[in-house]
């Protein structure tokens, strides 16, 4: 009985481990914090160098629109 349960509990261990769905469910996760964390520090604050660029590129083109 115990050896029984011991081969079934090692077989669904053994099973456990070479599953991969859960795996890419994982870095599709850490995948987008990490993106989170980068668009965070990008436009984080008044003076983010890509907000400031954004900011003077759309100010030229609408300078240029209205002449």
């Amino acid at each position: 009985m115990f050896l029984t349960k011991y081969i079934q509990i090692r077989e669904d261990l053994r099973n456990f481990c070479h599953k991969e769905d859960g795996v890419t469910a994982i870095e599709y996760a850490l995948v987008a914090v990490a993106i989170a964390g980068i668009v965070a520090v990008v436009f984080s604050g008044d003076t983010g160098s890509l907000q400031k660029a954004l900011s003077d590129a759309m100010t030229k083109i609408s300078t240029q629109i209205n002449g």
